[in-house]
């Protein structure tokens, strides 16, 4: 579903693509407007505001005015109608899948344009911004949109649990074996009734064909890197998931999903681990702020993901700041843009958010410092940044390629399909769309 609505959305954007920039400045007040659209739940809504209090206070000339739009195919498609009707915002907070589609139409600005411009951003800035961020942020190599924040995937894990299995609460898995070993002696069938009381691992196996596959592949690919494997070729001319790494990263999931019985498990990781049921599943800083309030009763933290046979990894992900070409006032937008990127506006955002800093030199901060110290949950997924790597960016048919990965998983967990037979089946699915891109 979500890949025909974007196809939708390319051709409906497509069809505009002159867009009228001469119109004057909006106005209020004697200041200047700015209409930002983002998705950011009602939990971080006052952290933007407090946000955007803060510029507007450094910027007495300009005004954000901030709308929530519901992310997902929800905001491309309001986008899509935006731009028809040449009512598109000056700043929109897209998923770095918009990209392509966006650049396509011609409707947003290379951010390149400015960040190298005389209002921009030095290189020594830039290259302090995690590289997997900025990866995010380009398609085919240019930059268009500037990060906002930053999340990863960690591992969540129940300290009590660990201490009645006779495991050491203070030393979570290190690497694959010890995580497959551990969630093994987390499980429990306390009645020997053949059902599983406790579950020692959660993996996020859901239907290739549904709407949280995207989701699913996102915490695989993270394995398919600790391997040393990778999704597709620099060239983009055939796939490489289904080598070596991709099959020992399948397979530890395909073994800890059938030895734990998983199919039974429910989906509801986060509910299964607040009810003492779960003893161990991934997960991101988003999610920080509620588990301080459901889980206060329990003695839990989260861990580093633990390495794989060729190294540590975590995956990046987070929003991006793209400025349409639709905007009555883009060097404004811009000022807003840049502003963001400061290491004491990152700090000042992370630190209200719970998101994480889009750079290395916001640890230098001695608030954020102070921050750490009394938020060691926070701080591991701040550490992470440091190996966290990003998707390799997928000129065609990204989503089609996720689709082939997710079904894949879904073959080798829920359908115990030999772990090599189901990626080769999708990999030469995702080889023959890549030849067919090539020949047009």
């Amino acid at each position: 579903m979500k890949a025909v609505l974007k196809m939708v959305a390319l051709v409906a954007i497509a069809s505009v693509l002159f867009f009228s920039c001469g119109n004057k400045q909006q106005q209020s007040g004697g200041k200047v407007v700015v209409i930002f659209w983002h998705s950011f739940v009602s939990s971080t809504v006052p952290a933007l505001n407090e946000l955007i209090a803060r510029f507007e206070k450094e910027h007495p000339n300009i005004e954000i005015k901030a709308q929530y739009v519901p992310t997902g195919d929800a905001l491309i498609q309001k986008l899509v109608t935006a731009i028809q009707s040449k009512s598109a915002p000056d700043i929109s907070w897209i998923h770095s899948d918009f990209m392509e589609d966006l650049v396509k139409a011609d409707a947003i600005y290379k951010i390149q344009d400015f960040s190298e411009g005389k209002n921009g951003i030095s290189k020594e800035d830039m290259a302090d911004i995690y590289p997997a961020l900025l990866q995010y942020a380009s398609w085919r190599g240019t930059l268009y949109s500037m990060p906002m924040e930053a999340t990863n995937l960690a591992l969540l894990y129940n300290k009590d649990m660990f201490r009645k299995a006779g495991l050491d609460p203070n030393h979570p898995p290190k690497d694959w074996n010890e995580l497959h070993e551990y969630a093994k002696k987390l499980t429990l069938d306390n009645n020997g009734d053949g059902k599983y009381e406790q579950v020692g691992m959660f993996l996020p196996i859901y239907p290739a064909a549904g709407p949280l596959s995207a989701w699913m592949v996102w915490q695989f690919l993270p394995y398919l890197w600790q391997a040393g494997g990778d999704v597709i070729t620099d060239e983009q001319t055939r796939v490489l998931y289904n080598g070596a790494p991709g099959i020992e990263a399948l397979r530890l999931w395909q073994n800890i999903y059938n030895e734990l019985n998983l199919s039974t498990f429910t989906s509801d990781y986060d509910v299964a681990f607040a009810s003492r049921h779960l003893a161990m599943a991934m997960d991101g800083p988003w999610n920080l702020p509620r588990y301080n309030e459901i889980l206060k009763n329990l003695n839990w933290a989260f861990a580093p993901l633990p390495a794989g046979p060729n190294k540590q990894a975590t995956i990046v992900g987070g929003e991006y700041l793209a400025i349409f070409k639709q905007s009555q006032h883009p060097d404004a937008a811009w000022e807003f843009v840049k502003w963001m990127t400061k290491p004491e506006v990152q700090a000042f955002w992370s630190m209200r958010s719970g998101y994480l800093p889009i750079r290395h030199a916001v640890r230098n901060v001695p608030e954020f410092q102070e921050y750490l110290k009394k938020n060691p949950n926070f701080k591991v997924f701040v550490d992470q940044m440091e190996v966290g790597l990003a998707e390799k960016p997928i000129d065609y048919g990204g989503l089609q390629i996720t689709r082939h990965i997710a079904e894949a998983i879904e073959k080798a967990t829920v359908g115990k399909m030999d772990v090599k037979r189901a990626l080769d089946e999708s990999a030469a699915k995702s080889d023959k769309l890549l030849s067919s891109y090539s020949k047009k």
